[in-house]
């Protein structure tokens, strides 16, 4: 049994990695201890740019689309990295996204992105190359900048992107959401959309968390509680923890469950808020959902069983509850919207290379799934690489994993062969104990 000051810690770990996707990095310059030059400047739509340019520049420029948060310019993903990169002679930049839009800035960040390049470019000179680099929902901006057929880009670099798209995400954090309010709330009516304003997403956020703080008393809530967590994608593996075992659907449970408490639905429901100023509406949708089928398709599906066992519970009067509780309905224009400015289509022009972590609880691994998928459908599997580090968190990454990475990338751009991506070969770039990666693969994405 763990002590109460060993749950402190656990839950202040995983509220630490959920405020990490907030919290913008300060310009690479102050980080880097080094006489790097430091521009700034302002593009045509009111974005804020900036850049740093070593003094030994290498000719490559990495453009950094930064992740859901406050829309202040950045060009690394962390001081740590920010600083290595310029050691290695790369030049940084990177946009604030419009600042007059929603903090879900798919609508403009592309563009905002190219005219950074652009200022960039009439400020200090023309790159060699540009490689993108993007993190989180920086990390679907990336993933459409790699399909730019203009030959802006030489390479891109996807940090524990949002690859699966605003579309896919909004639909399976939906479902999540309906599945505990209505199995563990439903006389309290808590809205899952159409936010009036940030303050009151957060506060239905609060009521179903609160929901589930006191499901996780029982062994019915407790079942309930995996079955949601089943439709959010969300990882068994929580930090300050070692991973459960496959054969233990309880250890499973309390780790997904820590999620929850640690601040999860908090940051998904004040982010649809967002989401929904950017599309003028909810994109997602509960409609005519297949609730059996769909949790038959998760790699916790299991879990789920198990639980439901223990508990005495009939799973399938609960997904009958599901579908019968009434059905959110997407808005046409803001659906199109997202489908239009926030869906990466898979179509590449250039060499991409994925990093995510295994255990992401934000935008988990499985989405990668979905877009390899993608990306093998329009027939550009061969410029699509992935690979996954073992550790829980959102962009949890150490500098020496980026570093490994970029170098792969930057090998495949000058070769025009991809080298070994697998595991061993990733980490032999780094010094030993420095990284984490894995050849475990992530599942299937659960998404309506």
């Amino acid at each position: 049994m763990r002590t109460r000051l060993a749950r402190r810690i656990a839950l202040a770990g995983a509220a630490f990695t959920l405020a990490l996707a907030l919290t913008p990095a300060p310009p690479a310059a102050a980080r880097a201890g080094t006489a790097a030059d430091h521009r700034t400047g302002t593009l045509a739509d009111g974005a804020n740019w900036t850049a740093d340019i070593p003094p030994h520049w290498n000719g490559t420029l990495l453009l950094y689309s930064h992740g859901y948060g406050p829309l202040r310019a950045q060009d690394a993903p962390d001081p740590a990295t920010g600083a290595a990169l310029l050691a290695e002679g790369y030049a940084l930049a990177g946009s604030s996204y419009d600042p007059h839009g929603s903090r879900w800035a798919l609508g403009s960040a592309e563009r905002d992105q190219f005219a950074t390049l652009d200022a960039f470019t009439a400020a200090v000179g023309r790159p060699r190359r540009t490689v993108s680099v993007g993190q989180s929902m920086g990390g679907l901006v990336n993933a459409r900048i790699a399909g730019d057929p203009h030959g802006r880009i030489a390479g891109a670099l996807g940090l524990c992107g949002l690859v699966a798209g605003g579309t896919d995400l909004d639909n399976y954090q939906l479902a999540a959401e309906t599945a505990l309010a209505a199995l563990l709330a439903p006389a309290d009516r808590i809205p899952l959309t159409g936010y009036p304003s940030a303050a009151a997403a957060t506060a239905a956020a609060n009521s179903l968390t609160a929901a589930a703080g006191t499901a996780q008393r029982t062994p019915q809530g407790r079942a309930r509680i995996a079955l949601a967590a089943a439709y959010l994608n969300l990882p068994a593996w929580s930090p300050g923890q070692n991973p459960p075992d496959t054969d233990d659907p309880a250890g499973q449970e309390a780790q997904q469950y820590q999620w929850l408490a640690a601040g999860q639905l908090r940051f998904i429901m004040t982010a649809r808020y967002d989401i929904e100023q950017a599309a003028g509406g909810d994109s997602g949708s509960t409609e005519g959902l297949n609730w059996p089928a769909l949790l038959a398709r998760s790699p916790h599906f299991r879990e789920v069983l198990a639980l439901y066992r223990t508990a005495g519970l009939d799973l399938d009067a609960d997904l009958a509850a599901l579908s019968r509780a009434p059905a959110h309905r997407a808005d046409p224009a803001a659906a199109r919207w997202m489908r239009r400015t926030s869906t990466a289509d898979g179509r590449l022009d250039v060499p991409l290379l994925d990093l995510h972590t295994t255990a992401d609880p934000l935008a988990p691994a499985e989405q990668e799934t979905a877009f390899a998928a993608r990306v093998r459908a329009t027939g550009n599997g061969p410029l699509l690489r992935q690979a996954f580090i073992a550790r829980q968190g959102h962009c949890a990454f150490t500098t020496n994993e980026i570093l490994a990475g970029l170098h792969a990338l930057v090998r495949r751009i000058d070769s025009g062969h991809w080298p070994a991506t697998g595991a061993a070969a990733l980490a032999a770039d780094q010094p030993a104990g420095t990284t984490a990666f894995t050849d475990r693969r992530p599942g299937r994405l659960v998404t309506p």
